[in-house]
C-alpha cells in the first residue's frame, strides 16, 4: 500500500457529514464516479497525522455496503472530539494506492460525549483539635489518570480555582467506579476543593460533578 497525493486527474472526498446518536456516528460524504471503495482512518482530534497511517490502523468500506446502510455507521468507545479521515483507495498496476488530501475536505471532527467524574469531600472536626480530617472520593464513569486532577487546600475559604490556594497532584491513577482515597489532615481553617489541572484540555472529555 502507498499514499498518492491529489492532482488534477485524481478523485476526491468531499461533503463529509457526521450525525451522532447513542453513542453511535453515522458519517456521510460524496462519492466521486468511478470509486468503488475507501479506507477510513479514525483517531483523537488531537493526533495529527503525519506520514503514512499503517493498515491495522485502517477499515475497508465498500460503495456496497455505504448503499445498504446509508452511510458509514461507526460506535463510538471513545470520550472527547474524534477525527475520521476518509481515503479514496485504488488499485494501480495491483498495488493499492490510497489518496492523500492536502486540504482536509476528506477529514471530520465529532464529538463522542464527556465522561462524567463525580467527587465528594467530607470533613470531621474534632472539638479541640487544631486540625480536621478530610475524606475524598472520586467516581468515574471511565478510568481516569491521575494528572487530569488535582485538588487544593486554602485557608478561610472554599478554594474559587485551581491556583487559588496550595495545589496538591494526585499519586495514583482512578479506575472506572469509586474510587475512595486516603484522608487527609488540615488545618481547622482549611478549606479543599477538587480541580481540574488544565481545565481547557480536559474539559473537552470529562465534567466534574461534586456531590
Amino acid at each position: 500500500m502507498r499514499y498518492a497525493e491529489v492532482d488534477s486527474s485524481t478523485p476526491v472526498i468531499t461533503d463529509v457529514t457526521s450525525r451522532v446518536e447513542e453513542r453511535f456516528c453515522t458519517l456521510s460524504w460524496r462519492w466521486p464516479e468511478g470509486v468503488q471503495a475507501v479506507c477510513i482512518h479514525k483517531t483523537s482530534a488531537e493526533d495529527r497525522e503525519s506520514g503514512e497511517v499503517p493498515p491495522s490502523g485502517m477499515k475497508l468500506y465498500t460503495r456496497e455496503e455505504y448503499k445498504a446502510n446509508n452511510g458509514y455507521r461507526d460506535r463510538l468507545e471513545e470520550i472527547g472530539l474524534v477525527a475520521y479521515t476518509v481515503y479514496i483507495r485504488l488499485t494501480e498496476d495491483g498495488e493499492t494506492v490510497l489518496v492523500r488530501q492536502s486540504n482536509a475536505a476528506n477529514r471530520i471532527v465529532v464529538s463522542a460525549g464527556k465522561a462524567r467524574i463525580y467527587y465528594s469531600i467530607l470533613q470531621n472536626k474534632g472539638w479541640f483539635g487544631k486540625q480536621k480530617t478530610v475524606h475524598m472520593a472520586i467516581t468515574a464513569e471511565v478510568p481516569v489518570p491521575r494528572d487530569v486532577l488535582c485538588y487544593v487546600k486554602k485557608r478561610g475559604g472554599h478554594p474559587a480555582g485551581k491556583e487559588d490556594g496550595v495545589l496538591f497532584p494526585f499519586v495514583q491513577d482512578f479506575a472506572a467506579g469509586r474510587n475512595v482515597l486516603p484522608p487527609i489532615e488540615i488545618g481547622k481553617e482549611d478549606f479543599v476543593r477538587i480541580f481540574f489541572t488544565d481545565g481547557r484540555k480536559y474539559g473537552l472529555y470529562y465534567e466534574l460533578v461534586p456531590q
